[in-house]
């Protein structure tokens, strides 16, 4: 068997390489197990160049690593993991151009940069409106793509365009094309509260735990919410 095949099938059987079990391992906040699955998905990568589902895994995978990075308040290894993913996703979007869910991985990767490390912002910035703006123009009806844009406002200035008020409708959008996005109600609820409306950004994680019990962050975030 050629050694590239064998290495995909490898990979594509094992726990880690599906999108869902690499959810799993976010929602734990595991980040050993992510970087275990991120060195063999990046086996496959390198391996198999002219794939786009390895090169999208490798990129979803990343960016799951840069999201609890940033939980941790590890802003180097989210830079770090956002940058690796984004030069997979790049090569996945030069695979299948018309292909929305890997432009959203793109420009949510670079969005994830930012936080990480605020002067990379303005370069950054750009390319991930344009990443995910392209995913919204090729599936009008992706709850993930419209989260994405909420969260992208979440972190952005408002005085360059950004702010927690613009995030209102696009995350509320994503509930409405997917109600049961845990990940939606989890935003909602941090954007609420950055608005300083504590019980409805309490009613917001609580439903976002009703839907994903495993994702710790969603408790974390409950915890700490005021009533009032």
């Amino acid at each position: 068997m050629n050694i590239r095949i064998w290495l995909y099938l490898l990979v594509a059987g094992s726990f880690a390489a599906c999108a869902a079990d690499l959810e799993k391992l976010r929602d734990l906040e595991d980040r050993a197990g992510l970087e275990r699955s991120i060195s063999g998905l990046t086996s496959v990568a390198e391996n198999t160049p002219n794939d786009s589902t390895a090169q999208y895994r490798l990129a979803l995978a990343s960016s799951y690593l840069a999201e609890i990075s940033l939980e941790l308040h590890d802003k180097s290894a989210a830079e770090h993991a956002a940058k690796t993913g984004i030069k997979a996703a790049e090569r996945a979007v030069a695979l299948k151009p018309d292909n929305a869910e890997y432009y959203r991985v793109l420009g949510t990767l670079c969005g994830q940069v930012i936080p990480a490390n605020v002067l990379l912002g303005m370069s950054y910035g750009n390319r991930a409106q344009e990443a995910i703006e392209k995913a919204i123009a090729l599936d009008p009806r992706s709850s993930q793509a419209y989260l994405a844009r909420g969260i992208g406002n979440y972190y952005k200035p408002a005085m360059f365009g950004g702010g927690p008020e613009l995030s209102i409708p696009d995350i509320r959008r994503a509930i409405d094309l997917d109600p049961k996005s845990a990940e939606a109600y989890l935003w909602l609820g941090l954007t609420e509260r950055k608005l300083h409306q504590n019980a409805e950004a309490r009613a917001a994680f609580a439903k976002s735990l009703e839907l994903n019990p495993n994702r710790i962050w969603s408790k974390q975030q409950l915890d700490k919410t005021p009533a009032q």
